[in-house]
């Protein structure tokens, strides 16, 4: 699948919209074919319903009692009621649906009824760590990585003391090595082969009923990731036939054995992407481009965009998640539709979610299972609508992609080194996509390159406004493109031929 698009939904909060919309409890029959039309009839190939799996009752108090929970959700619900309060959806007891959404049948009933409008199902993974009161901590403890009475006493944050048998272990919070542990979680220990054959039979589960995983903080099970985080903690006693290598090489083959077409979404940061592609990953996060789109450099952008063309193919571009802030709070409305180009318009897959398309700015999270009301903002709306149309232009499905030379317009001018230039190119069909990603004017020749000239005067016809210049084929192979635009600026030119 070329470069495909993925709506993220939170099951939470639409389930519970439909809830309150219809005065009765809503589940997966209930998600309404109305949507699923409006993401087919947009061109969307993915649908990932987020915290559909089965949550902790302990996870929950650990939410409602938690202050700093409580103070982040007052700050975007300041009519929060303790109802509003719900258990992270990573901090998974069972990969069963949730309770009082329907059972597994209703969950396949809908993804039929995606599958008949083309779209594929995702499901969340989560490898790192389980639930408080999963059945593992009585079942298989040693699944878990273990502390001490010392450890507890230390790390308050990062252990807890659970009964287990009768008697009171001490056992790790998950967490990656940057931050204190997550208090709804345990952590485990990928030391153990066992535990690796578990969590294989888990995505074996979780694969019959959908058509991809996306997998949360996949880089933390690397064998060095894990090494570093958890260094000599749980090591008595060690698990017999300490295990190794990769979990994702082995499990991912394993589950690909199965179901060859079955797709894995890596949720990736510290330069770990390309690495867990080659280790079987279909899509990773790019969190770098998102950062350099938040620092608001288009040199940098231009730079990210130089890396190799199958890593591009498969990243994950996005403006914002459920984790990141909401876009329409972060780019100020003159410098969102420019980084919405320059993330959408790329390689890869393109993210989006639930709520961008209206402007959502109130940051719902994980804990929250209802968000606040906003009116939508209509311009965002409208040029997203556009930039929907433009992505379903073959150019950008099938097209081979080329980043383009910019030159300096005038000797000592360096706004050229801020303009990025691409092309899309299928058959005698090009594209020319130009952002100018700066608070300032750019001017700068383009390089198109001899390809993607006709020996005939070129029309520049620009989709995003109704502009349209002619140019002779000999001065744009001699000198390039001149562009000169505004900060922030943008044009899409459908490339053609004039005879």
């Amino acid at each position: 699948m070329s470069h495909p698009l993925l709506y993220q939904l939170n099951c939470r909060i639409t389930l519970g919209e439909l809830a309150r919309a219809t005065g009765r409890p809503a589940g997966f029959d209930d998600v309404p074919d109305a949507l699923l039309d409006r993401l087919q009839a947009a061109g969307f190939d993915w649908l990932w319903l987020l915290g559909v799996w089965e949550t902790s009752p302990r996870g929950l108090e650990v939410s409602r009692r938690d202050p700093n929970m409580r103070r982040a959700l007052l700050a975007e619900l300041p009519d929060l009621v303790d109802a509003d309060i719900v258990c992270s959806p990573f901090a998974v007891r069972s990969y069963a649906p949730q309770q009082g959404w329907g059972s597994a049948p209703a969950l396949a009933r809908l993804r039929q009824r995606a599958s008949q409008r083309g779209l594929r199902l995702m499901l969340d993974f989560v490898p790192n760590h389980v639930a408080l009161d999963h059945p593992w901590v009585q079942e298989h403890p040693e699944y878990l990585i273990s502390g001490t009475p010392a450890d507890l006493a230390n790390e308050p944050h990062n252990y807890a003391a659970l009964d287990v048998g009768g008697r009171q272990r001490v056992f790790a919070h998950g967490r990656d090595p940057y931050f204190p542990g997550w208090p709804d979680t345990l952590q485990l220990d990928y030391r153990h082969p066992a535990l690796r054959q578990a969590m294989t039979e888990q995505l074996h589960q979780i694969a019959r009923l959908c058509d991809g995983v996306r997998c949360d903080m996949a880089m933390l099970v690397l064998p060095d990731v894990f090494e570093r985080t958890w260094g000599q903690r749980g090591r008595a006693p060690a698990p017999p036939g300490l295990a190794t290598g990769s979990f994702w090489e082995e499990a991912i083959a394993e589950v690909r054995g199965r179901r060859p077409g079955f797709v894995f979404m890596a949720e990736a940061y510290w330069d770990l992407e390309w690495r867990l592609q080659q280790e079987g990953f279909d899509f990773t996060y790019d969190k770098k481009l998102y950062d350099r789109l938040r620092a608001g450099s288009g040199h940098a952008v231009r730079e990210h965009l130089l890396a190799h063309a199958e890593y591009q193919r498969r990243c994950v571009r996005f403006l914002e998640n459920h984790d990141e802030p909401r876009a329409a709070a972060v780019f100020p409305a003159e410098v969102h539709p420019a980084a919405a180009l320059l993330t959408y318009l790329v390689p890869g897959m393109r993210f989006f979610h639930d709520g961008q398309f209206e402007g959502r700015r109130s940051h719902v999270p994980m804990q929250a299972g209802r968000r606040r009301f906003e009116l939508p903002d209509g311009s965002l709306q409208a040029f997203y609508a556009r930039l929907l149309e433009l992505l379903g232009r073959p150019e950008l499905r099938e097209g081979e992609f080329a980043l383009l030379v910019c030159e300096p317009a005038w000797h000592g001018n360096a706004s050229h080194t801020q303009l990025c230039a691409f092309s899309w190119a299928l058959g005698e069909r090009c594209l020319l996509v130009a952002v100018s990603f700066a608070p300032h004017a750019t001017q700068a020749y383009v390089r198109l390159g001899v390809a993607s000239l006709p020996s005939a005067r070129v029309a520049f016809s620009d989709l995003s406004s109704t502009a349209r210049y002619e140019r002779e084929s000999e001065d744009l192979l001699r000198r390039g493109l001149y562009l000169e635009m505004p900060a922030w600026g943008y044009h899409v030119f459908e490339v053609q031929a004039l005879h």
